[in-house]
């Protein structure tokens, strides 16, 4: 779609279809024609208090659709958006918000403490989302009275329009810069792959933080469909959802699959409208693939991604679903290449082509791929080593994997992440803080099984000579200092820690036993 951006589709879906439902929330309702006309208000609200092209403003939300109408309008006059994950401790929302130079925050209340704490003096205004509090405007009347008519840059798809923050090796986040035509292309494979029609209704579970959740809300806004939010995740709920909002299509990862699996109320739940459950973002068990898809009785689509690559790396299509057979086996692959994409396996360092059944790192071609890390031309250079070609250049994803027949099958990370129920997590910043722990002479963070969420965090803990201490002592101190998501569930402590002659911990060593008999790693 040349010249395509998001700026010329509200205005597209807002002429041809001005009265069709765009998005729900609760008991909020918005036509496409509300937002463009929201998206122009704020727009409007934005260059009045100084909001330029190439600044970024900030969303601590868990509202889909109001962090949407934010990045909308912000591209509308050629800033970005960034939001931000609202489980991080606050000295990580500082250091994400004063690195994106952020001028602005949209906060719900219930995050205000957080913004408080995190004391952020670059803002120079804070909106809250439901409504007005504590002398903050509410974000809805703060844009209110401006003029619902603005005229958007004439932007072009290779332009920034959001930026996600994805943590990277050395613990420090890292902003991924993502275009109009990345983000157009992953809407793409919505409407080809995914079957997502003007007709469908897109549920949305997903935190706007993360690629999935800011994807699921452009979704319906480029296919013409509706999107229907649920900023706070409750089993029940959502399966109510489905019947009661006829929903048709929707992501999930796979702790909500099982959450949604152990609620009483999933054998009542009427999914006759429900055409495809995507899933990804974590390991999902073959147990619990097979009892979802005897239960909702639909597609279901593995997809394997990265921010980087603003979405969708390969698709495992629903014919491939098949518990029994010949296809079996695929249930443990991640699929194929998406249309338009291409994947490698290499070998990481001299990045020579491996042949078939080598493990390897993955590296992909998309036009999705990123613009580039904000402000860090090392790591944007480091992620591309062949440089970038017309179809965004071959960036290395740090996941290992393998090819037969053209499935890819993950198992394994080059940069030893730990995917946890979606949330990317790098032992090194954990480590980083371990260290700090007074009783503690050596740590490592690995990934261990965890039926409910994937995979948890374990750290294997050296203690200092006569110095004491309890795994449940150690976790209370480091969730004072990092977000609980990425603390230790669990403690070992030992006694040695698998090295290199040249010191480097061997952490595929230390993580076999726990992975001993597992045949599903990593999705």
């Amino acid at each position: 779609m040349p010249g395509t951006t998001f700026n010329t589709i509200v205005a597209d879906q807002a002429r041809r279809q001005p009265h069709k439902l765009a998005y729900r929330c609760g008991e909020q309702r918005w036509t496409f024609a509300d937002v463009d006309r929201a998206t122009n208000r704020i727009a409007n609200a934005l260059v009045a208090m100084g909001v330029v092209a190439g600044d970024r403003v900030a969303a601590l939300t868990k509202f889909h659709v109001e962090s949407t109408l934010l990045t909308l309008a912000a591209a509308k006059l050629g800033a970005v958006c960034m939001p931000v994950n609202w489980r991080l401790a606050p000295g990580e929302v500082h250091y994400i918000v004063d690195h994106g130079m952020a001028r602005l925050m949209l906060a719900d209340r219930g995050f205000l403490p957080l913004v408080d704490r995190a004391a952020m003096p670059m803002l120079q205004q804070v909106l809250v989302t439901d409504g007005a509090h504590d002398g903050l405007p509410g974000f809805h009347d703060w844009y209110a009275g401006a003029s619902d008519e603005f005229q958007a840059v004439d932007a072009k798809p290779e332009d920034p329009m959001l930026q996600l923050y994805s943590s990277g090796t050395t613990g420090l986040p890292k902003g991924v810069v993502l275009s109009h035509a990345g983000l157009i292309f992953n809407c793409q494979l919505g409407t080809l792959v995914w079957d997502v029609t003007a007709n469908a209704v897109v549920g949305n579970a997903l935190p706007t933080f993360h690629i999935a959740g800011a994807n699921m809300g452009l979704f319906p806004l480029f296919a013409g469909a509706t999107g229907s939010s649920y900023p706070d995740f409750d089993p029940a709920g959502f399966i109510d959802a489905i019947g009661r909002h006829g929903i048709t299509h929707c992501f999930l990862v796979p702790a909500m699959i099982l959450f949604m699996l152990q609620s009483p109320q999933v054998k009542d739940g009427d999914y006759r409208t429900l055409q495809l459950i995507s899933y990804g973002g974590s390991p999902i068990s073959d147990r619990v693939l097979t009892d979802a898809m005897a239960t909702f009785g639909c597609g279901f689509m593995q997809v394997y991604g990265l921010t980087e690559i603003a979405g969708s790396a390969t698709f495992l299509l629903p014919d491939d679903h098949a518990p029994e057979g010949p296809k079996a086996r695929l249930l443990r692959s991640a699929g194929q290449a998406v249309p338009g994409a291409r994947v490698r396996i290499v070998d990481p360092v001299t990045l020579a082509d491996l042949p078939e059944g080598q493990t390897g790192e993955v590296l992909i071609e998309s036009p999705g791929n990123m613009i580039g890390y904000w402000r860090n031309p090392e790591a944007t250079a480091a992620a591309f080593p062949e440089g970038r070609n017309a179809n965004g250049g071959w960036f290395r994803s740090g996941d290992g994997g393998y090819m037969v027949d053209g499935y890819v099958y993950i198992n394994d990370r080059i940069k030893d992440m730990i995917i946890s129920g979606g949330e990317n997590i790098y032992p090194a910043e954990i480590e980083n803080t371990l260290m700090k722990h007074p009783a503690v002479a050596d740590g490592a963070v690995i990934g261990v099984p965890d039926e409910k969420w994937g995979e948890s965090v374990k750290a294997c803990v050296i203690l200092r000579p006569g110095a004491t201490a309890t795994g449940r002592e150690i976790i209370d101190w480091m969730r004072e200092r990092l977000a609980h998501y990425k603390c230790p569930k669990s403690i070992d402590f030992v006694d040695t820690l698998p090295r290199n002659p040249s010191g480097k911990l061997l952490k595929r060593i230390l993580r076999a036993p726990y992975w001993d008999g597992k045949t599903r790693g990593v999705n």
